[in-house]
């Protein structure tokens, strides 16, 4: 029965994807919910999934742009693997002979079966043996071995590839267009301000182990710093807005974009009603959507929407840098890495754990009184935790989830 395997729908609004790559080669047995490929949209990456055992033969080619609902490839389920009888080597002839090889069937005699010392130790303490490990043999082990085995010539010159081409991706296509849209159509400026995480650490160090036993996640500083800008966008209204047309829309509701890099590109799930949610809750649904972007399991509705965005480029060492709008939000707020600086307190030079903050924003709408106050505002209720605990209508157990 050959059973046609369609490309996947992203979304409403897209009607073409990109293989990226395939998963199986052509011709090859598949299994039941197996992944075959890659699927990347403008927007998001899929897997497509095997619906049935049998012999895959491939139709949509990589890095060609795919309608959806169109074949990507179709599934022989009629074949199945064919019985083969491998010599098996048992884990305790292994101990007794290190050594040993295993001849395969007659009709190949000169090519006796090869083990390496640190596979049959591996196969020795899990009682493994060779017909375990060979369940099946497909074409890509034999390709893989004919690669292996072809000789060499050692007066023939290197040809290395100095350059390498490869057609740009749906997604990061969609990234580029974006990026310059937002330097085209916004009067983007940044202001920067810095913190002294010293409050904040040292409530995470208090808190940490109990907090970690109870929710199973790790109190991290995102979470702190959504709610500190959840905070900030109720006192500063503009910097919850958009422009649309000619009218101003201001949002009474606070949806926060957290910025996470994958292996696809820079993904920007939404945590909705921030302004309804704790420190725990928070914690939670960011490390959940982070999970899921980085394993391309993020879905279209759990990116779309936000009325502002969080980046953090400290985890990669940023000590400054300039974050780019989301649009159409109108505000970014950028973290960078935690750094120890003498700083002045008190008339006297101390060391204290600092990290610049910058908040991007669209001039069009925000005036630099109101840019400067939000920042300020962030600032103020990272340096006093309590502080910003208590301003919510959460006591400090609760918030935390405690």
């Amino acid at each position: 029965m050959i059973i046609e395997v369609k490309v996947p729908s992203p979304g409403e609004s897209i009607s073409t994807v990109e293989i990226v790559k395939w998963l199986v080669a052509d011709g090859d047995r598949v299994e039941q919910n197996q992944d075959l490929a890659e699927i990347e949209s403008e927007k998001a990456t899929l897997t497509l999934v095997s619906p049935a055992s049998g012999q895959i033969k491939i139709v949509a080619q990589v890095s060609k742009p795919v309608a959806v609902h169109s074949l990507a490839c179709t599934i022989d389920s009629a074949q199945q693997p064919e019985a083969e009888v491998i010599p098996t080597v048992t884990a305790p002839s292994l101990a007794k002979n290190p050594e040993a090889k295993v001849d395969v069937p007659a009709q190949v005699p000169e090519t006796p079966l090869k083990t390496t010392p640190l596979a049959r130790k591996m196969m020795q303490e899990h009682n493994l043996s060779t017909h375990d490990v060979l369940q099946r043999i497909g074409a890509r082990h034999v390709t893989e071995a004919l690669s292996a085995e072809s000789p060499t010539n050692p007066d023939q010159k290197q040809d290395w590839p100095w350059e390498e081409r490869k057609p740009m991706s749906n997604l990061r296509k969609k990234v580029s267009e974006r990026l310059v849209a937002v330097k085209n159509q916004t009067a983007m400026l940044t202001t920067f301000n810095e913190i002294d995480m010293s409050n904040l650490i040292q409530l995470r160090k208090t808190w940490q182990t109990q907090f970690q036993e109870k929710h199973g996640v790790k109190l991290g500083f995102m979470s702190f710093f959504a709610k500190a800008a959840t905070l900030a966008l109720k006192a500063f209204p503009s910097v919850n807005a958009m422009i649309d047309g000619d009218d101003i829309v201001y949002f009474n509701y606070t949806d926060i974009g957290i910025a996470v890099q994958t292996p696809k590109g820079l993904m920007v799930p939404v945590i909705r009603q921030t302004q309804t949610k704790g420190i725990a809750q928070l914690e939670t649904e960011i490390a959940l959507v982070a999970d899921k972007a980085r394993k391309g399991t993020i879905t279209l509705d759990e990116l779309k929407g936000g009325t502002f965005t969080v980046t953090n480029g400290g985890v990669f060492g940023s000590l400054l840098s300039t974050p780019i709008l989301n649009p159409p939000q109108t505000g970014i707020l950028g973290m960078h890495t935690i750094q120890e600086r003498p700083v002045a307190l008190n008339g006297q030079v101390v060391i204290r754990p600092m990290m610049y903050v910058a908040l991007s924003y669209d001039h069009r709408l925000i005036d630099g009184r109101e840019s400067v106050g939000f920042l300020l505002k962030i600032k103020l209720l990272i340096e006093n935790p309590y502080q910003m605990l208590a301003q919510t209508a959460f006591a400090e157990g609760e918030l935390l989830g405690l």
